[in-house]
C-alpha cells in the first residue's frame, strides 16, 4: 500500500510534538532551564538561523506551564488528550495540508469528507434527510438558522434587505432556562431589537419548574399575531443548561406546525438520541427542524466543531443564509470530526455515550441513601444530569419543606454552603468533573453532568463512588456549621468588645469584629485602631493549635477588618471560641494603648524628674554650705566632720508613669514588689503543650481556667518587670562579711550632683548612697541578730 511521505511525516511529527506536550514537567528538566524559558513571556528578535521543531516544541510547553508554581499541587482539570484526540488534532493538520492541493482533487476529498459525516451523525442520532452545518462557536448554527428562517418567511428579503421586516415585526421565542445571553446574541447579530425577542417563562403550578409553560406560549403567540407580529422561530430545551430538564418537544413541535414556526432544539440529551432506548421526550427532537450537537464534549475530542442539523428544501436558501458555503476550504471543518468518527466507530461512541449515563445513574442510586441531601432530576431512570445540593432536614420539617423556615436568611446561608461544598468536592475528586449550577427555585447546588465532561476527564465509577464517600464526610460538617451558626451569634452577643458581623455569603460558623473601647476618638483614627486590632488578632489565632480556620473573608467582600471563623464540627466548643477571641483582642488592645502611652509618660517623668533634680541640688548647697563645695576644703572638712544628707533618691517606675523615692529599694536591697502597676494589663490564657483547643471535652471548666490564666499571666508578668526582693536573713551575713573591708578604708558619704549626664534619676546618687549605708549597717544589723 502506498504512503504519503508527507502524511507519514505529518502524523509522526504529530506524535513527537504530543510526547514532548503531554510530558507537563519532565524530572530530568532542571529547574533554571525551566526557569530560562519561563522568563520569554516577553518576545525577542527573530534568531538568523531560526529554531528546530524540538526546541519550539520545548518552549510552547514552558508557556503552558510557566503560572504552576513547582510547590503546590494544581487542582485545574486538565483534559485526558487520548488517541481519539490524537485524532482530532491530526486533521487540523491535515485541513492545512489538503488546502494547498489542486482545485479538482480538493472539491472531490471535501465533497466526500463532508457527506460521509453529515451521513453518519444524521443516522446516528436518527436525524433522517437532514443537512450538517459545523461552526466553532455553538451559537453560529441557531444564528444560520434564523437567517434562513428570515430569508424562508420574507420572500423580498434579498432584494429590499430589513425594511421588509417593518410590514411585519418577526419575534424569537425562548424558555426562561435557555443560555444566558443567547437570544440577546441573536438579535444582536441579525439586527433585530429586543422586542423581537420573547422569554416563555416555565410551569409554576403544574409539571417541572425547569419546563417551558406551553399554555402560557401558545397564549403570547397568539397575542403577537393579533398585534400584526409574525412567529418567527421557537428555541426549545433537550436538557436546559442548568438542571437539564427537557421541554416538551411533541408538544412544541404542534404548536409550532399550528404557526407555521421553526423549532430549534439544543441541550446534552440530544446524545442519548445514539442509545438503542431512548425516552419519547427525548425523541420527538428527531421531528424538529434543526438541532445543534456538541459532539467535542460528549466525546471527549479536542478542537473538533458543533453540528447543526437541519432541514430544507431550498439550497439557495441555505447558502444565502450560510448554512452552506461555495469556498471548498471553509467546507474543511468536517475534516477532524470525519476522522474522529472513523477511529471511534458507531459502537466506541455509543458506550462513551452509556457509560456517561450509567454514572449519572449510579450517582442518584447513592445519593438517594444520604440524608440532608436533595435531588432535582427529572427522569430517575434515564436523565444523565444529577442536580444536587444540602439542605438540613429541620429545615423542611419546620417549614413544610420551604427553603426560608428555619432562621432568617437560610436560603442565601445554604447558597454559600453549597457553593463551599461544591468547589471541596472538585478539590478532592477532580476527575468527577462536577460544577456550580445557579437555579432559580432552588438556589445554588451542585451538578454532576458526565456527559460534559466524563469522555475528558476520563471518570470512572471509583470517581463516583470516591465522590460519594467525600460527600459523605462533608455532610456532616455541613450540618453542624449550619447549627452552631446560631450558637455563635448569641455568644458574640454576650460580649460587649465585639461585633457579629452578619455576611450570609460566608460559608462558614460567621464573622466577628473586635471593637476598640476608645470614644475619644475621631472616626478616621478609630477605623485605623480597629484594622490594626483585628489584623493582630487574626494572627495571633491563626497561631493556635484548633482545627478552625481564620482569615478576612472573601477576596470581594462586603465586610473588612473582620475575622471570619470557617467550617465548624461536632465537637467544637462555641463558648471558648468566643471568649479566647475577645480576650485576645482585649490584650491586644491593652498592650497597644500601653505603648501609645508610654512616650507621654517618659516625656512627663523626665520633666518631673529634672525639677526634683534641681530642687534636690538647691536644698543640698543649702544644707551643705559654701565651705564643702570647694574641692579641698571640702574633701577636708568632710573627712573630719562627715555630713549626712537629708536629701534621698528618686527612680521612675514606667510602668506605673510616678517618680518614687529610692529609700525602700536600698533599704531591702531590692525593689519590692508593691511598687508594681495595679493596671498592667493581663495577657491571653496560656496552653498545655499539645493541647487542641475549642474542643468540648474541656469546655465545663474553660471559663474558670481563662479567669485562672488571666491572673497568673498578670502575677508573672508582675515577677518579670520587677526583681523579687531578698529574704531578710542574707542581708546581715553578707553585711557582715563586707565590715571588714568596709572599716579599713573609711569613705566619706556622697552627696547627689548635678550632671547634664544624668538621664536615669537617682543612678550617680543611689550607687553613693549604697555604699554609705553598708558600713554602718552592718553592726546594727549584727547585734540584732
Amino acid at each position: 500500500m502506498m504512503v504519503d511521505p508527507t502524511l507519514a511525516e505529518m502524523g509522526k511529527n504529530l506524535n513527537e510534538a504530543m510526547k514532548i506536550l503531554e510530558d507537563g514537567r519532565k524530572a530530568s528538566e532542571p529547574d533554571a532551564d525551566r526557569r530560562q524559558f519561563s522568563r520569554c513571556s516577553i518576545p525577542g528578535p527573530l534568531q538568523g538561523d531560526g529554531q528546530d521543531v524540538a526546541s519550539i516544541l520545548q518552549l510552547v510547553q514552558n508557556l503552558m506551564h510557566e503560572d504552576e508554581e513547582e510547590d503546590k499541587p494544581s487542582h485545574r482539570r486538565m483534559q485526558n488528550v487520548g488517541e481519539q484526540g490524537h485524532m482530532a488534532l491530526l486533521g487540523h493538520s491535515l485541513a492545512a495540508y489538503i488546502s494547498v492541493l489542486d482545485r479538482e482533487r480538493l472539491r472531490k476529498l471535501i465533497t466526500r469528507i463532508a457527506s460521509d459525516t453529515t451521513l453518519w451523525l444524521c443516522r446516528l442520532f436518527r436525524y433522517e434527510s437532514g443537512s450538517a452545518y459545523y461552526h466553532e462557536d455553538d451559537r453560529e448554527g441557531l444564528l444560520k438558522v434564523c437567517r434562513l428562517v428570515i430569508n424562508t418567511r420574507y420572500e423580498d428579503y434579498s432584494t429590499e434587505g430589513y425594511t421588509v421586516l417593518n410590514s411585519r415585526q418577526p419575534v424569537i421565542y425562548q424558555s426562561a432556562t435557555c443560555r444566558p445571553g443567547l437570544g440577546q446574541h441573536l438579535c444582536s447579530q441579525l439586527g433585530l431589537p429586543l422586542s423581537s425577542l420573547c422569554t416563555v417563562p416555565c410551569n409554576t403550578m403544574f409539571g417541572s419548574q425547569h419546563q417551558m409553560d406551553i399554555a402560557l406560549l401558545d397564549k403570547l403567540i397568539r397575542e403577537d399575531v393579533e398585534t400584526g407580529k409574525l412567529p418567527l422561530l421557537l428555541i426549545a430545551n433537550a436538557g436546559t443548561p442548568g438542571a437539564g430538564h427537557t421541554d416538551k418537544l411533541g408538544r412544541l413541535k404542534e404548536l409550532c406546525e399550528q404557526y407555521g414556526m421553526w423549532l430549534h432544539i439544543e441541550g446534552v440529551i440530544l446524545a442519548t438520541l445514539a442509545l438503542g432506548e431512548v425516552s419519547s421526550p427525548v425523541t420527538a427532537a428527531t421531528s424538529s427542524d434543526s438541532m445543534t450537537l456538541t459532539l467535542g464534549p460528549w466525546l471527549g475530542l479536542p478542537a473538533v466543531p458543533a453540528v447543526t442539523l437541519y432541514r430544507h428544501e431550498d439550497p439557495a436558501l441555505s447558502l444565502a443564509a450560510g448554512l452552506t458555503s461555495s469556498q471548498p476550504v471553509e467546507k474543511l471543518r468536517a475534516l477532524p470530526l470525519w476522522l474522529s468518527l472513523q477511529y471511534l466507530g458507531h459502537d466506541g461512541i455509543v458506550e462513551k455515550i452509556r457509560h456517561a449515563v450509567e454514572l449519572s445513574q449510579q450517582l442518584l442510586e447513592k445519593l438517594k441513601t444520604l440524608a440532608s441531601i436533595k435531588t432535582s432530576v427529572e427522569d430517575e431512570l434515564n436523565s444523565p444530569v444529577v442536580v444536587f445540593r444540602f439542605s438540613q432536614e429541620t429545615s423542611a420539617e419546620s417549614s413544610g419543606g420551604s427553603v426560608e423556615g428555619y432562621f432568617a436568611g437560610e436560603r442565601e446561608v445554604l447558597d454559600s454552603l453549597n457553593r463551599w461544598l461544591c468547589e471541596r468536592l472538585a478539590q478532592l475528586v477532580p476527575a468527577s468533573g462536577v460544577d456550580i449550577v445557579e437555579l432559580e427555585d432552588e438556589g445554588t447546588c451542585v451538578r454532576f453532568t458526565p456527559l460534559m465532561t466524563a469522555a475528558a476527564l476520563g471518570t470512572q465509577r471509583c470517581d463516583v463512588d470516591l465522590l460519594v464517600e467525600r460527600l459523605t464526610e462533608l455532610v456532616p460538617v455541613l450540618n453542624c456549621t449550619l447549627r452552631l451558626r446560631l450558637d455563635f451569634r448569641e455568644e458574640v452577643y454576650r460580649h460587649s468588645a465585639l461585633s457579629y458581623i452578619e455576611d450570609l455569603s460566608w460559608p462558614g460558623l460567621g464573622a466577628v469584629r473586635y471593637e476598640p473601647r476608645i470614644e475619644e476618638l475621631n472616626d478616621s483614627k478609630r477605623q485605623l485602631e480597629v484594622e490594626k486590632i483585628n489584623s493582630e488578632l487574626l494572627v495571633k489565632l491563626g497561631d493556635l493549635d484548633a482545627d478552625l480556620i481564620f482569615s478576612t473573608g472573601l477576596e470581594f467582600g462586603p465586610e473588612k477588618d473582620c475575622i471570619f471563623i470557617g467550617m465548624a464540627t461536632e465537637d467544637l466548643d462555641v463558648a471558648e471560641l468566643v471568649d479566647m477571641i475577645a480576650a485576645l483582642g482585649r490584650d491586644i488592645e491593652e498592650n497597644g494603648r500601653l505603648l501609645e502611652n508610654m512616650t507621654e509618660v517618659v516625656r512627663k517623668g523626665i520633666q518631673e524628674a529634672e525639677l526634683q533634680l534641681q530642687k534636690d541640688n538647691q536644698d543640698k548647697l543649702m544644707e551643705e554650705g559654701v565651705l564643702r563645695q570647694i574641692p579641698l576644703v571640702g574633701s577636708v572638712l568632710n573627712w573630719f566632720s562627715p555630713f549626712q544628707s537629708t536629701v534621698k533618691g528618686r527612680t521612675f517606675n514606667l510602668a506605673a508613669g510616678s517618680l518614687d523615692s529610692t529609700e525602700p529599694t536600698y533599704s531591702m536591697k531590692a525593689q519590692t514588689g508593691g511598687l508594681a502597676s495595679p493596671e498592667t494589663p493581663t495577657s491571653s490564657a496560656k496552653r498545655l503543650p499539645g493541647q487542641r483547643l475549642f474542643r468540648r471535652e474541656g469546655a465545663g471548666g474553660s471559663d474558670s481556667h481563662s479567669e485562672t490564666s488571666s491572673v497568673g499571666q498578670a502575677e508573672d508578668l508582675s515577677r518579670e518587670r520587677v526583681p523579687q526582693p531578698t529574704p531578710p536573713y542574707l542581708v546581715p551575713d553578707e553585711a557582715v562579711s563586707m565590715a571588714p573591708e568596709i572599716s579599713e578604708t573609711p569613705q566619706v558619704p556622697a552627696k547627689p550632683e548635678p550632671t547634664q549626664e544624668n538621664g536615669e534619676v537617682g543612678t550617680q546618687e543611689g550607687e553613693q548612697e549604697e555604699r554609705q549605708p553598708e558600713g554602718q549597717e552592718a553592726p546594727v544589723e549584727k547585734t540584732g541578730r
